[in-house]
This record gives structure tokens, sequence and C-alpha cells, in this order.
């Protein structure tokens, strides 16, 4: 497994401060994965959140992206420390977890993603331990070195605690939920000048805490904008978001051969 496979090389990777692309995968199924995984994004964002993955998907899921070469990241559907456990357990490289809006939250969160220090749930005989094939504090040492906890930033209160949150230890990193921002704070548009200036708060303490920031972003345009402010790690839309381009690229171009034609 090489370094940009294996997810001690994604944490690495993303702690560096390394230019890394990766999308939200919201279709139920490890084909997509595989395509992306296939074409050299640095990681998949599973979405458990707003989309129908349960256990056993995201399994399948995590399992696609070790074969493929993409770090497997799930977006946890409730920023609870049960769901933490089980896609860890399952071989994710890290979760994104939503709603982190304390530093209480950030603390118990990080705790969960943790054995030294925390209160991760012990157990090697799942696929992150090699299916038992890994010794206890092998296991230990090597999943402390290799999960990454990235907090969603997507709270207003959040922005009151934003410099402890981001200086949480065994937090990693934060991404910023501009969508969520922007309907919390009646903003006409995600680009509006208060979620700008929120997402300079954010990633201003994020610099001062040394912890990278990832986005959510439309386009190379986009990628640019942020990553002059400070962002290095960027999620651009998701496996039916590509579809639904391709789709509808292929469908105008093909439909008006025949209205031509006719």
């Amino acid at each position: 497994m090489s370094l940009s496979t294996s997810p001690t090389g994604f944490r690495q990777r993303f702690i560096a401060g390394e230019t890394l692309v990766g999308t939200f995968v919201k279709t139920p199924t490890t084909h997509s994965i595989e395509i992306l995984g296939n074409l050299g994004f640095d990681f998949v964002v599973i979405d458990e959140e707003h989309a129908p993955w349960d256990r056993g998907t995201i399994d399948a899921a995590l399992l696609a992206a070790r074969a493929s070469g993409t770090a497997g990241i799930v977006r946890v559907a409730e920023p609870t420390p049960s769901k933490i456990l089980a896609v860890l357990d399952d071989g994710a490289a890290g979760v994104l977890v939503p709603h982190v809006s304390s530093v209480a939250k950030a603390k118990e969160l990080a705790q969960a993603c943790r054995f030294r220090g925390g209160r991760r749930g012990f157990s090697n005989t799942t696929r992150a331990g090699d299916f038992g094939a890994v010794g206890v504090w092998p296991h230990v040492d090597a999943q402390d070195a290799a999960v990454t906890f990235v907090a969603m930033i997507e709270d207003p209160e959040a922005l009151d605690e934003i410099d402890a949150i981001v200086s949480t230890e065994g937090l990693d990193g934060v991404f910023i939920g501009r969508g969520d921002l922007t309907v919390a704070l009646g903003a006409p548009a995600m680009d509006a000048p208060e979620i700008m200036s929120a997402c300079e708060t954010i990633i201003s303490a994020a610099k001062k805490a040394g912890k990278p920031v990832a986005m959510m972003v439309a386009n190379a345009d986009d990628a640019k904008r942020f990553n002059a402010m400070g962002a290095t790690t960027f999620i651009v839309a998701s496996d039916q978001g590509f579809l639904r381009q391709a789709a509808s690229k292929a469908y105008s171009e093909i439909s008006a051969v025949g209205a031509k034609s006719a």
C-alpha cells in the first residue's frame, strides 16, 4: 500500500497542507468510488449524513476505496462516538463530523477518534486491525497515527468559540460548511459578505492553530480564491453531480443532432 493510499498517508498529507482534491459519494455503491480512485482523486467522502448509506454499504465502500487507491473518509450522519467507532473499525481513513459547534463537542469527538488519551472502543478483529492480525498495541499506535478527524464548522455559535475549537487536541483540521452557514445566517448566497467574513474568521483561527482547512468548491476559480485565503483541501461536486453534468451535456449535444436533421 502506497503512502498516498494508506490511511496514515492521507493524514500526513492533510496535516502537511498538501493540495488534496476529493468529492462526495452519495450513491451507495462501490463502482463510483473505483472510478474516482482510478482517476486519481486523493480522497472520497462517503456521505452518510445526506445520502442513503448504512453500515453494510459503508463497509463495502471503504474496501473499494482501498482497492482503488483513494482515501475513504466518512461524513457520519450524527456527531456521536458510536457512529465514529463504526466507520473507523470498518477501515475509514478518517471522519468528517457535522455540527461541531462547541469546544465540548470537539473534545468529545476527538476522544472518540483516539485510543491513547481518548475513549475509542477497542477491537482489532476488524478491517482496521487486519481482522486480528495486528496486535493490541501496534493496532492502537497505527490507528492513532492514521485516523483523521475533520470537524465541520457550520453553525453560527461555533464562530464564538472558533479559536478554542480549532485548538482542540486530536482535531486535525476543519471543513467550512458554507451551505449550513448561509441558511443559518439567512444570507442571500454562499459568497455573500457575511459568509465570506465567517470563512475568513475560521481560516484565520485555523492558521493560528496550525490546522488545515477544507472547503467545498464549485470550480478551479473557487478553489484558487480559497487557496489564496489559506484552504488546501478541496471537495468538488459529487458522484451524482458528475453524472448529472455529463448526462446533461451528452443529452443536449445528441438531441440537437436530431433536431438539426429533421
